[in-house]
């Protein structure tokens, strides 16, 4: 069979047809939580639990490493001052990311902040990353504030440009000169 004998033989497909428009601004998702963080369904109260207690284990197990580290440390016999300076260092590494986390949950950083600069910072403290994700989750996903207002905001500009279009521009009357 040639091709034009092909062509003719295949049946007329419907064409697809293009998703239509969003009637509005879509939800940001969340990691974990999806946009069911907008109408707390789909096992959103469940996620939140699993987070929660996701975060704890490993904020434990990371604490229970860190502490075999140390004891290491003092197997190795290398002097207070470097098993001092550990700790400290650790201590304040924590506290720095669980600050920081605990702030990106309400406020999306400015462009030009240091966040990228404490990276390294946050990845030595990231214990404190996990406490602050474990007792954010017992007040909502984390995130969800931030998320939601600018959501809501979004809905609401979306609102008021749909409301104040009224019928064809093309087809109003010129404005009369004075």
């Amino acid at each position: 069979m040639s091709d034009d004998d092909q062509r003719d033989q295949t049946s007329a497909e419907p064409a697809a047809q293009a998703p239509a428009a969003p009637a509005g601004p879509e939800p940001e998702p969340i990691r974990f939580f999806g946009t069911t963080w907008v109408n707390h369904d789909g096992g959103y109260a469940l996620r939140r639990a699993a987070m929660a207690a996701g975060s704890l284990v490993t904020a434990v197990a990371a604490a229970v490493l860190l502490r075999l580290s140390y004891e290491g440390l003092e197997i190795g016999n290398v002097g207070p001052f470097l098993s001092i300076s550990v700790v400290v260092l650790f201590a304040i590494a924590s506290s720095i990311a669980f600050v920081k986390t605990w702030d990106s949950f309400s406020r999306r950083p400015a462009p030009s902040s240091d966040e990228a600069a404490l990276k390294g910072l946050k990845t030595i403290g990231f214990i404190g990353s996990l406490i602050a994700y474990f007792l954010r989750c017992f007040f909502e996903a984390p995130g969800e504030k931030l998320r939601r207002a600018e959501y809501e905001r979004a809905t609401a500009e979306f609102a008021r440009r749909r409301s104040t279009r009224t019928g064809n521009p093309a087809a109003r009357r010129p404005k009369r000169k004075k």
